[in-house]
């Protein structure tokens, strides 16, 4: 399969800036509207605390990727700790192209320059989930490197699960 290499540029988010702020919430609410999302908006008070709470997480990693002067794609990564390993891990929670910018390489972009970041921090891995029914994206994430979680040497299958606490979560 041939990819298309992304002609634009990734830079990490300012998050102090007015447009980099618009331009996450903008990119992360698309995302939550695609079917590959929640399939519908973020609540506005989800919008209105995202950037303000993004700010406050220490080890986060924020990147835009721009066509020119519009942001297209973003990422947002939390820096984790592998027991297993006693090293820095590097999650890659939120991963989100425009639909009018898929398959122009903007997704795999984003993630070599994660990568980078990662090799920078000393991380042992990256992680990330996938949906079951996302078989475009897994398959990206298999042409890049990325397979089933291993514990130890036993490789294994693992479950994303969660426990949504209290009324806003």
């Amino acid at each position: 399969m041939h990819r298309q290499r992304f002609s634009g540029r990734i830079r990490p988010a300012d998050l102090d800036r007015s447009d980099d702020a618009h331009a996450v919430v903008a990119l992360l609410n698309a995302y939550a509207e695609d079917a590959m999302g929640a399939g519908e908006s973020l609540p506005e008070d989800v919008r209105q605390r995202l950037v303000p709470a993004l700010r406050r997480v220490t080890d986060r990693l924020v990147l835009l990727a721009f066509d020119g002067e519009a942001a297209v794609g973003l990422a947002i990564c939390f820096q984790g700790f592998s027991t297993f390993r006693a090293r820095p891990l590097l999650n890659i929670h939120d991963l989100a192209v425009l639909s009018s910018y898929r398959g122009r390489g903007i997704a795999t972009a984003l993630i070599g320059e994660i990568e980078a970041e990662a090799r920078r921090r000393d991380c042992c891995k990256l992680t990330l989930e996938v949906r079951e029914d996302n078989p475009r994206a897994e398959a990206l994430y298999r042409a890049l490197g990325f397979g089933a979680g291993r514990a130890g040497e036993c490789s294994v299958q693992y479950r994303f699960m969660e426990k949504r606490l209290g009324s806003s979560a």
